[in-house]
């Protein structure tokens, strides 16, 4: 992504230029400043001369100067005005960059050097778009962009490629008059060979808001019974911001992290004022796809609101699409709902209907009135089970281990994870803290990240959400207090996978905090059954680790940082037992010793192949 980011520059300056096009515009003519030479030598990340390269000078309301570069990577451009100008380089199959060039940068002798190293960029994104309004014939004219890193449009065939990429995350937009927009997300994971193959069909109606039945089939999987969003800690540890994840959901419209909640809002700012009272199309909304089973057919929203009253509530609802029906539509479950208070309350949405369907939910708020209307539905969770739930409690059920509040129900019903790696590593270009949380859950979307793709638990302890003197890692930990528990854990992620060849054998690379205390962790299996497995590491690398007691591990290693992650410790461990089975795999951290402080797991990767 640091490369990527390398190309922005371009787009600040043309930002900049066009804000500043009055000033530009007023300025003494060129000749006031002079003319000078733009001069420099372009190089590879090995520091090799590179050869043809073109050279753009650009300046507002000025002719374009170009140049190539020669063979020992230098160019020359004359008659450059001592200005602002973006100087950009391009090459097939290298990443366009740019950088920008003011009045200061020119010496004495009106020469300003800009030299440069460029990356390699032999990856494309190519497919082919048709058109779901002729007969899926294919559909010309469409231009599809990834930003700063390229701009095409389709040929006649219906065929696009965007080249000169690095294999990266990007957001891919499908976008022609008449037609819906077209967003997805393409992950470096998606690039084979250097190749993502992204073919995608436009026209289709939309089901819900620039959404179609197409886009809804890549929902992202609500696998689990509680989303918890917010940062207050209204029954801690249960709920608190560093626990809470919501905000890692798939959001559209406005919306916002807050402490008392994730907020949905009606777009209300400049021209949105003007959108028409709409109380069947969200206007904010966020979205997922669920498999509904016996278990987890009641949904259960506790929500407040912001700017709304009795008297002017606002207006909410749900609604599901069922993708395997004949003609998919938004079907609204329970009616429009209202509420206007500050103080919490619960609803509940009955989804009997869909019992052995997977379907999209989406849970949303309508604008009510057109003009100045302000309004927010504070979500402080999704929960799902097979009656209502309130208040701030655990969800309802049998428990599968006692103590653990992880209920029969919930196993039954965790639909199988689809993604097999995951890290522990946030963003680590900035520190996130409690004022700025949101921010860094949001971007766990891009990465697999293990608190957006396992559901944590906090039975008696909060995590290190973003370590930050090992790159932002995720850690679990104990409270270090004198009662000694390796039967239930202070805290606990888990997940369910579908076990079988080629998907059986799970690694953990992990560390402890430092080298003085022993961390004891487990990984436990509870298959569907109920039956409860405690799986014990075939290998390890860890520089201290034996088995404890209760199917615990406990282990010292303090090594291991985004830097060097060759020296995080291993623990292999073998699911073959449980082939053609799905799985729900618990890694929980115990209080071992007494009196021992926070001791702690810290997650670099998980990885299942």
């Amino acid at each position: 992504m640091i490369r990527i980011l390398r190309v922005f520059s371009y787009v600040v300056l043309v930002a900049a230029c066009t804000l500043a096009v009055n000033s530009c515009a007023t300025d003494d003519n060129p000749e006031s400043g002079g003319f000078g030479t733009t001069t420099g030598i372009v190089t590879d990340e090995a520091g090799q001369p590179l050869t043809d390269v073109t050279v753009t000078v650009s300046g507002v309301s000025e002719e374009d100067l170009v140049a190539t570069t020669g063979g020992d990577g230098r160019y020359s451009i004359p008659n450059v005005s001592v200005k602002l100008h973006a100087v950009k380089f391009a090459k097939n199959e290298w990443l366009t960059v740019a950088r920008s060039i003011t009045a200061a940068n020119f010496n004495d002798e009106k020469v300003a050097t800009v030299d440069m190293s460029m990356v390699s960029a032999i990856a494309k994104i190519t497919g082919v778009i048709t058109d779901a309004k002729n007969n899926n014939a294919p559909l010309a004219g469409v231009t599809v962009s990834v930003g700063v890193a390229g701009t095409v449009q389709s040929a006649a065939d219906g065929t696009y490629t965007l080249p000169n990429l690095v294999a990266d995350n990007y957001t891919l937009t499908f976008t022609k008059s008449n037609y819906v927009t077209i967003t997805r997300r393409v992950t470096k994971a998606d690039f084979v060979n250097d190749l993502s193959t992204f073919n995608i069909t436009m026209g289709s109606r939309e089901v819900l808001r620039n959404l179609t039945a197409q886009d809804l089939a890549s929902a992202d999987k609500w696998y689990y019974n509680e989303y918890r969003g917010g940062g207050n800690a209204d029954d801690y540890p249960h709920w608190d911001w560093a626990c809470d994840y919501m905000a890692a959901l798939d959001f559209r419209g406005a919306w916002q992290e807050q402490n008392e909640g994730t907020t949905l809002q009606i777009r209300n700012s400049g021209d949105d004022r003007k959108n028409p009272a709409d109380l069947d199309v969200f206007d904010s909304f966020v979205f997922g796809s669920k498999l509904i089973t016996e278990d987890n057919k009641i949904m259960s929203l506790r929500v407040r609101t912001h700017n709304a009253t009795s008297d002017a509530p606002a207006h909410f609802g749900v609604q599901v699409v069922d993708l395997a029906a004949a003609e998919a539509t938004a079907v609204k479950i329970g009616g429009n709902r209202t509420y206007g208070s500050g103080d919490y309350a619960d609803f509940d949405f009955d989804l009997s209907p869909y019992v052995g369907k997977e379907v999209v939910i989406a849970v949303g708020i309508y604008r009510q009135a057109t003009g100045d209307y302000w309004k927010q539905l504070v979500l402080r969770a999704i929960r799902f089970a097979n009656v209502k739930v309130s208040n701030w409690g655990w969800l309802p059920g049998t428990e599968a281990v006692p103590g653990w509040k992880l209920t029969q129900e919930m196993v039954r019903s965790t639909m199988p994870h689809t993604k097999k790696t995951f890290t522990g590593l946030s963003d680590n270009d900035k520190e996130y803290k409690r004022d700025n949380y949101g921010e860094a859950y949001v971007k766990w979307r891009s990465v697999n990240h293990v608190a957006a793709e396992w559901s944590f638990v906090p039975l008696r302890k909060d995590p290190d959400v973003f370590r930050r003197g090992e790159g932002n890692m995720y850690m679990i930990k104990t409270r270090g207090t004198p009662d000694v528990d390796t039967k239930v854990p202070e805290s606990y992620l888990y997940a369910k996978f579908a076990i079988a060849p080629g998907s059986n054998q799970l690694t953990l690379r992990a560390r402890t905090l430092d080298g003085t205390n022993y961390t004891f962790f487990k990984l436990t299996a509870i298959e569907n059954d109920g039956t409860v497995t405690d799986v014990q590491p075939v290998s390890n690398t860890a520089l201290d680790a034996q088995p404890a007691a209760d199917g615990c591990w406990r282990f010292k290693h303090n090594q291991g940082d985004i830097t060097n992650p060759g020296s995080f410790a291993s623990f292999a461990y073998d699911l073959s037992a449980f082939d053609g089975k799905d799985v729900t795999l618990v890694f929980g951290v115990y209080n071992g010793v007494a009196n021992t402080g926070e001791n702690r797991l810290g997650f670099y990767q998980i990885i299942l192949n």
